[in-house]
């Protein structure tokens, strides 16, 4: 299997395994996924077998012609391990070869130690920094330099000789097939811990691992391609990965198409409270979407100041209007009104262009507190909560759509530490208020409160422009209104939102995208995913 770059994320799961689930995983869930398998029969010498040839044959269908010798420079753990087969089986098969061991010999033990025996070749060992000049002269003739040094387990910055290695590799300027994982890259997070390999192509066996397919990891693998070392489906049953990557075959089975009996009393009425003074876009692209997305009814209520802006640019969709706050925003009033709005809504999206004063600081958290239809709380709904428990306290199902500085005001921490752990700030945030997380950005997130999370693989940095974030939150309200579980939702949304700004950019470019483009290209886009129109797999 092949992961294209620049995508992050892979077009199918590996063979063998549910093809309805791409599973990526952790270094800890590959370690019980490898420690199942071996006391279950197959032992820890085979599986290195295994990930060594299939090594081998992704490095020579990548340079099918090595007339300069392959490097492989390996550690002294179960990674080098892995080089010593690779490089056995290039030997065998006549590509001239050299071996450099960082440490001696004889620190290296278990199966890794096995691998050394076997390939009773030339090792040349590298102990001293002062040797790493020599070791450079040698990168720097290579045909293909092999990354055996460091794999999944490392957990702490590089540094020493190690880092000095890894520093003589990015100075060599020579192709580079990364054995498993990027020495010096967090199978976790996808953040170099400290200096990091950059590798042209990455090997890595039986499933890629998380920091692989998320940013900014997936660049530093390059050409991601995942080897099947036998692994079976009673170890992932068994283990339980718990993160999978969205494709268009598993997205598109989530939304049921319609009965020809269909009506838009059957579709989903949508509330959408949104919009102040300035910020009346915000509230017509979420509304937009939300009847773009097969809402049968969409309401749009905003501060009674703004009722001739919107009804002026709304046709499809309803108004209502809500109290005067200060300044052109919403309020709560006696809670009369928004108590009429909530009633008998499918879904709730509160939040886009809201603004921040105290008066819609408390109509976001009355409508937290008191909506008991699925809620979409997005932008100012989120800043309004940040800070109590009013998301912790809340009893009916949530979707919460943060981009990174509102999930760090959400956890009371900063920007930089969301960034450095997405997949881990999403996950606690979701246990912690018990809602579903939506952590927008490059890789969008989607967490649940018990743990599973999914990655989605669509979207283009042509995105990173105002109005996105409101379209993106009426399209889950509307799938919400239709009946889809809070995740199947965000996930179903977060899809199809990215693949229709692809469609746009494919067409047109990734700069001068609009929300508005985006906006447009739903209805297609979903159509694609159903299968009701020709399209794009995005993915599948």
């Amino acid at each position: 299997m092949t992961w294209p770059t620049p995508s992050p994320m892979p077009p199918v799961p590996p063979s063998g395994h549910d093809s309805s689930r791409v599973i990526v995983v952790t270094a800890a869930e590959m370690r019980a996924l490898d420690r199942w398998t071996i006391e279950h029969g197959t032992p820890g010498p085979t599986l290195m077998e295994r990930a060594g040839a299939g090594a081998t044959a992704i490095l020579r269908a990548w340079k099918p012609r090595l007339r300069a010798p392959v490097v492989v420079v390996c550690g002294k753990g179960n990674n080098g391990g892995d080089g010593f087969v690779v490089a056995r089986h290039l030997r065998r098969a006549r590509v001239p070869v050299e071996v450099f061991l960082v440490g001696r010999t004889d620190a290296v033990g278990g199966d890794a130690a096995t691998m050394l025996q076997r390939w009773r070749g030339k090792v040349q060992t590298i102990e001293t920094a002062a040797q790493v000049d020599g070791l450079a002269r040698r990168f720097s003739r290579a045909g293909v330099i092999v990354d055996a040094l460091l794999g999944t387990g490392l957990n702490a910055p590089v540094t020493g000789l190690m880092a000095t290695i890894i520093a003589a590799i990015a100075a060599a300027g020579r192709p580079v097939l990364a054995i498993d994982l990027p020495s010096g890259l967090s199978a976790d997070t996808g953040r170099p811990l400290g200096i990091a390999v950059r590798a042209d192509v990455t090997a890595t066996f039986a499933f890629a691992k998380v920091g692989q397919v998320v940013p900014p990891g997936s660049t530093w693998c390059g050409r991601l391609e995942v080897v099947d070392i036998g692994i079976p489906p009673a170890a992932v049953e068994a283990v339980r990965p718990r993160t999978t990557v969205l494709d268009a075959t598993y997205v598109g089975a989530l939304l049921p198409r319609r009965a020809p009996e269909a009506h838009k009393g059957t579709a989903g009425h949508v509330l959408v409270i949104a919009g102040s003074r300035g910020k009346s876009g915000a509230a017509l692209l979420s509304a937009g979407a939300a009847a773009r997305s097969g809402a049968g009814l969409t309401t749009l209520a905003g501060p009674a100041a703004l009722q001739s802006v919107l009804e002026g640019h709304v046709r499809e969709a309803m108004t209502e209007a809500l109290p005067d706050g200060s300044d052109g925003t919403a309020a709560l009033g006696d809670g009369a009104v928004v108590a009429r709005l909530l009633a008998g809504r499918g879904a709730v999206v509160c939040g886009p262009g809201l603004g921040l004063n105290d008066a819609t600081r408390a109509l976001v958290r009355h409508v937290v507190a008191h909506a008991t239809a699925p809620l979409v709380l997005d932008a100012d709904g989120l800043n309004a909560v940040a800070g109590t428990s009013a998301l912790a306290d809340r009893s009916g199902p949530t979707v919460i759509t943060p981009h990174p500085g509102e999930m760090a005001r959400l956890l009371s921490t900063d920007t930089a530490t969301v960034q450095a752990d997405r997949l881990g700030v999403a996950r606690r945030l979701a246990s912690r208020d018990g809602v579903v997380v939506v952590l927008k950005g490059a890789g969008t997130i989607v967490a649940t409160p018990d743990g599973d999370a999914a990655l989605c693989p669509t979207g283009n940095p042509g995105m990173a422009s105002g109005g996105m974030g409101d379209v993106l939150s009426g399209v889950v309200g509307a799938l919400l209104a239709q009946g889809l579980t809070p995740f199947d939702a965000a996930c179903f949304a977060v899809f199809a939102h990215g693949a229709a700004a692809d469609a746009v950019a494919a067409r047109r470019g990734q700069v001068g995208l609009l929300a508005g483009d985006v906006l447009d290209a739903l209805p297609p886009t979903i159509g694609c995913l159903q299968g009701l129109l020709p399209g794009d797999d995005h993915g599948a």
